[in-house]
């Protein structure tokens, strides 16, 4: 708590003084010290002068709960299985997994400043700066097994994107199966995890990360392409997206639980990034080109290949000629 309280403090972007902090925390100047340096590791932007003291340069717009809840409509009762909201956690797939197994967690939601162990597909690292961004992992359960999730991770895009055509964002595109992209650059990713009876009574965990304001984080362990949305649209308020992602993610489970992808595939299509482009399929150590012609009602990728329709359910889509 004596991290979080801190942080707190210094999130308003002004400087504080060591005696001020200590203070405020109950504790001795040394051990303020010890606590600004453990703020470096987190790879805050922590700023020091002399007479004047510490401060977080350009403050954080930290998570807030209550403002979060205030600003989702009354009819989506996403708190009704728990929403929380931590500081720094390995995953929050990992905690929404955990909170699934007990049961009971349909809706549950769990969001963080920073991800210590996010991931990505394909046990991908998920680069975390605090406070930077949204970490976001909910629970749905479905009633059908595995046979009921085609396309889902197609349908959690359409979800992410409507959210950030709600702040501004128009131009965002959707790569199959599960990223959000701008300018080709990597705006968001999706990550689904499943759990329970493939057969009947099944959790999914949907986790969501988008890059909302990377600008003052380190960056230099991220190898692909990326942007943010305030490098899009200028300052955004993270209380104020996060509420528009979970509203939208919650409208959007409701409706593919009710209907499947297929109502969704017009809208999904609408935001393929890589439409009637030539592209290339991964699958192992295979590699296969075509020309992207959009999705199935399944959520499977189609390809023009040679002339002849193939469906892809599984594998990495990319542009880049074949490297390897």
């Amino acid at each position: 708590m004596t991290q979080e309280t801190l942080i707190q403090l210094l999130a308003d972007g002004e400087f504080h003084s060591g005696e001020e902090a200590g203070s405020l925390l109950g504790v001795s100047r040394t051990a303020i010290w010890k606590q600004f340096k453990k703020l470096e590791l987190l790879g805050l932007p922590l700023e020091v002068q002399k007479g004047r003291g510490y401060r977080i340069a350009g403050g954080l717009d930290l998570l807030d709960k209550q403002k979060i809840l205030s600003l989702i409509p009354e009819s989506i009762s996403c708190a009704s299985a728990g929403f929380d909201i931590f500081d720094s956690i390995g995953s929050t797939n990992a905690v929404a997994a955990e909170k699934a197994q007990q049961g009971g967690s349909h809706g549950y939601f769990c969001l963080a400043e920073q991800q210590t162990a996010g991931r990505g597909r394909r046990g991908r690292e998920w680069q975390s700066p605090y406070g930077r961004n949204v970490y976001l992992s909910m629970v749905w359960e479905f009633q059908s097994g595995a046979a009921a999730l085609e396309g889902l991770s197609l349908s959690v895009g359409v979800a992410v994107a409507r959210a950030l055509s709600d702040i501004g964002v128009s131009s965002a595109r959707l790569k199959w199966p599960n990223d959000v992209l701008c300018d080709n650059k990597k705006l968001a990713g999706i990550l689904l995890e499943m759990q329970g009876d493939p057969a009947g009574l099944c959790q999914v965990v949907v986790g969501v990360g988008v890059n909302v304001d990377m600008g003052k984080a380190q960056t230099t362990g991220i190898s692909q392409p990326w942007i943010d949305a305030a490098s899009i649209v200028g300052c955004v308020d993270r209380n104020t997206f996060t509420a528009t992602l979970v509203s939208h993610l919650w409208n959007v489970l409701t409706e593919f639980s009710r209907r499947g992808f297929a109502e969704l595939r017009d809208e999904w299509s609408s935001l393929d990034a890589y439409k009637d482009c030539e592209v290339m399929v991964q699958l192992g150590d295979k590699w296969v080109s075509g020309v992207a012609s959009g999705v199935d009602s399944g959520g499977g990728l189609v390809l023009n290949v040679d002339g002849v329709r193939q469906v892809f359910k599984g594998g990495e889509v990319s542009v880049r000629s074949q490297t390897s």
